[in-house]
């Protein structure tokens, strides 16, 4: 009987596992197919480039871990920053990273992407796999999108994987290579996100 109860709560254990690990990957597939959808009617529309920009932004603050994702970028150099520092760095790189954002996504007037498939690497993390569909300009397109989900309520991206490229990698390379090429002065970093936000 005691060897039966114990399958009874193992199996049980289990279906509820199953069920919160298929909760998340819904929760992440629907956010990013509501931002595709959201981004896609924006970038088709017949409005401004400025108020495509603006609408583009609000997406990005509402839906992109900025905060996480600029740390991140930081490395190694993070732990060199005083309080002070980091919440002008929060400040500038939030600036940096939405007019980069939607300066490049702008761009696009067709941005048709497909959910794949999902793949949970724990109740912090799911990679959700989609495609920006092909158009006569340029070829489909393979994007993985790292949500952040330990909060099911309010899921957050922290990185886009396109081909296999990593973005937020690359940012951490570049800002890395600014930093050492001006002997680990990190105030370098600093300048020339400034300089790049005032265009």
């Amino acid at each position: 009987m005691r060897k039966l109860n114990i399958n009874i709560f193992l199996v049980t254990i289990l279906f509820f596992l199953n069920l919160y690990t298929n909760t998340i990957a819904n929760i992440s597939s629907k956010f990013i197919n509501d931002i595709t959808n959201k981004t896609s009617e924006i970038l088709s529309s017949q409005n401004t480039r400025e108020l495509k920009i603006k609408e583009l932004i609000k997406i990005g603050e509402s839906s992109v871990d900025i905060d996480g994702i600029g740390f991140y970028t930081l490395g190694k150099h993070r732990k060199n920053l005083s309080d002070d520092k980091k919440d002008e760095f929060k400040r500038i790189f939030r600036e940096y990273f939405l007019k980069s954002f939607s300066s490049r996504l702008v761009e696009y007037k067709e941005a048709k992407i497909v959910v794949i498939s999902e793949d949970i690497k724990s109740e912090k993390y799911t990679i959700v796999r989609s495609k920006l569909l092909a158009t006569s300009d340029r070829p489909e397109v393979s994007i993985d999108w790292r949500v952040y989900t330990k909060d099911p309520s309010k899921p957050l991206i922290r990185d886009l994987v396109i081909e296999g490229l990593s973005l937020a990698r690359t940012q951490k390379e570049e800002f890395n290579s600014i930093i050492s090429n001006n002997g680990g002065n990190i105030d370098a970093l600093f300048t020339s996100l400034k300089e790049f936000n005032k265009k």
